[in-house]
């Protein structure tokens, strides 16, 4: 039977096609360990594995893409076959295949180059945002010589099946019933054993992470990712009960100056200023800073000056230098300091839907009589911005490129004109346009009496790393770090034109990153790379100094409404930094992997319902598994488990 499978020459393409498609997948593996020789394992079983593993998950792969064609053998008559019809079908879909196979396959190592991963929930959203991403590509990447390259590759592919004389036995040679059923089968059932039986997870084998993400199959992990954007914390991690979960969490937060409403399954609770001073009503800028590592500064060892407005900033403000970030992605940056929440697993509540109307930090400046405005120097239709600032409180200033926004969000979306505009790129307009416009509108609020709190998110530090010609000394588009030398460059004269308007003396200015530039490490978590500044800059001279103290995203509004000296309910899970009994911590992680750091330790909940414990060398970022400690175990679970019940059952509102 095998034989007869096996010299079935109407079979030669798809069989070639496959063969094809798996060597092409090996040598894109290879191309990676190659890629990452310092950070992979070499060891024999380990390299053996990796590529054993991705055979597997590339099996998988070409079994769905190959179930077309096992159709259209099986029911295309042999009578027909090398009919003008049948040569036409089968050339075109061949040629239009492989074209999209050869293009995803330059497509992952551009996405490699980016994010050091296989493609996972990033690629899903690229997918769905066409406009930024093709405009980032076209401004990034020669274009045109890259799909004169991918022709050329699938002509050339082509060539070497018509020279074989595989596609001409393709088109001269018959099968029969049962060579066409048994073909069929084996694609099916290949394909329902991978979709019932195997999960994209099952390839992490391997405790290095590269060697991890290189047995992935990258087209495998985007369906996969598209499949799993959101998680039920009950369903993937380990859990606890959930009144347990409540009584350890309402622990952590409680303190002299908190009283909480109910008992039970909630964290809502009353912050009460104890201070006997005088609230205060300053103005708010808070800038939202893309892709800032704390690597980036001279403050934290780096030798290159980029950033020397940002660095003499850390010496006259409330600069935070052991924060860490919760995630990889704007959007966390976003959740984070919006909702003062740990990352829920799946994607950011940013882009979930059902996300409007919740408790976040606008509803404390609302209550105290601010307006709140979101500032973004590209479409907002970007990772749903403008649909969850715009439901939750904020007026909308954006580049308005033509989306619309549901009649269901009730906010004012108003344009940043193109007379307002001296650069722009695929992710938007440059940094120093952005502040601008923010400063235009904090003019006309205080024209109006009306105190402002206005979140700008800035795009510049990010590929293609282009910004405006002659403004700093490395030039545009030539890397990182000409993109974050600019982005200091532009907050530096944002402050000059600042201080020149009639409200500075009263405007608080918050900076801090999204997220670092790139969270990709050996291990299951790169502790390093979520270390980002933070800078709280206008309060009087005297509150100026250093918190060394562990903390993370969610920790920054409670700590500025403190110092505000503001009462005010809360549902954050963010503490008074600044406090002297605050217990420090830090909550990060990506859409999977969910972790707790304390001091040296590092707790690492992961889906499957795992966990793993780990020492964290500061020296040289590795970590080193610990016996488990339950108690650490049970409040890391809480943290997450907390957050997702609330988020889920609605109790954010």
């Amino acid at each position: 039977m095998f034989k007869k499978i096996n010299f079935s020459k109407r079979y030669s393409l798809l069989l070639a096609f496959i063969l094809w498609f798996l060597t092409f997948s090996f040598i894109l593996r290879i191309i990676f360990i190659i890629w990452q020789y310092d950070e992979v394992s070499f060891n024999l079983f380990t390299i053996f594995g990796t590529l054993l593993t991705g055979l597997f998950y590339d099996i998988g792969t070409i079994s769905f893409i190959a179930i077309p064609s096992a159709l259209y053998y099986f029911v295309f008559p042999n009578k027909w076959i090398g009919s003008w019809l049948d040569k036409t079908l089968v050339w075109f879909f061949t040629s239009l295949t492989i074209f999209i196979l050869v293009f995803t396959f330059f497509a992952e190592i551009t996405f490699w180059d980016e994010f050091k991963t296989r493609f996972n929930f990033i690629a899903v959203d690229y997918l769905i945002y066409t406009h930024e991403v093709i405009s980032n590509i076209q401004e990034s990447y020669p274009l045109p010589v890259l799909i004169f390259g991918v022709l050329a590759i699938t002509a050339m592919i082509l060539f070497v099946f018509y020279k074989l004389k595989i596609i001409k036995n393709t088109f001269h040679s018959k099968a029969t019933v049962k060579d066409r059923t048994i073909i069929l089968a084996i694609t099916i059932v290949t394909a329902l054993f991978f979709s019932f039986f195997i999960t994209n997870n099952q390839a992490e084998w391997s405790k290095n992470r590269y060697n991890a993400e290189i047995s992935k199959s990258g087209i495998y992990s985007f369906f996969a990712a598209f499949r799993n954007n959101q998680m039920a914390y009950s369903e993937f991690y380990t859990s606890i009960n959930n009144k347990v979960a409540f009584n350890i969490i309402r622990n952590k937060l409680s303190d002299k100056n908190s009283k909480f409403k109910s008992e039970g399954l909630s964290i809502h609770r009353t912050i009460t200023d104890t201070s006997e001073q005088e609230p205060s009503k300053k103005n708010v800028v808070f800038i939202l800073v893309e892709s800032l590592s704390g690597s980036f500064m001279k403050e934290f060892g780096n030798k290159e000056n980029i950033t020397p407005f940002l660095d003499s900033l850390a010496q006259k403000s409330i600069f935070f230098d052991n924060l860490y970030a919760t995630g990889t992605r704007t959007v966390r940056g976003m959740e984070a300091m919006t909702l003062c929440i740990p990352p829920t697993p799946g994607q950011s509540i940013v882009k979930r839907p059902e996300n409007q109307n919740l408790y976040t930090v606008s509803n404390v400046f609302k209550s105290k009589g601010y307006d709140s405005n979101f500032f973004y120097g590209g479409d907002g239709y970007f990772d749903n911005m403008n649909a969850y600032f715009g439901g939750n409180g904020f007026t909308i200033y954006d580049r308005g490129r033509g989306s619309v926004l549901s009649d269901k969000i009730k906010t004012t979306r108003n344009n940043i004109n193109d007379d307002e505009v001296t650069f722009e790129n695929a992710w938007g307009i440059c940094d120093d346009d952005i502040y601008t416009k923010m400063l235009k509108v904090a003019d006309a609020h205080y024209k109006n009496n009306t105190p402002f709190f206005n979140f700008v998110m800035t795009t510049s530090n990010h590929r293609p790393y282009t910004y405006p010609d002659n403004v700093i000394d490395i030039p545009s588009g030539t890397g990182r770090e000409g993109a974050v030398k600019y982005t200091d460059y532009a907050l530096k004269r944002m402050f000059e034109k600042a201080k020149n308007k009639p409200w500075y003396k009263n405007t608080v200015f918050i900076i801090i990153a999204d997220h670092c530039a790139s969270s990709a490490g050996k291990d299951e978590i790169d502790v390093a790379n979520y270390h980002i500044p933070a800078f709280i800059v206008n309060f009087p001279e005297h509150s100026n100094q250093k918190v060394n103290k562990l903390c993370s995203q969610i920790d920054v509004f409670p700590t500025f409404f403190s110092l505000m000296n503001w009462s005010y309910q809360s549902d954050f899970f963010g503490k008074d930094v600044l406090q002297s009994n605050f217990e420090e911590r830090a909550l990060l992680g990506t859409y999977r992997k969910l972790v707790l750091m304390k001091k040296d330790q590092v707790m690492i909940l992961s889906d499957q319902k795992k966990q793993a414990f780990y020492k964290w060398n500061k020296v040289d970022n590795s970590l080193k598994p610990l016996q488990m400690n339950k108690t650490f175990l049970d409040e890391t679970i809480s943290w997450y488990q907390t957050a997702d019940y609330l988020f889920t059952n609605k109790l954010l509102n």
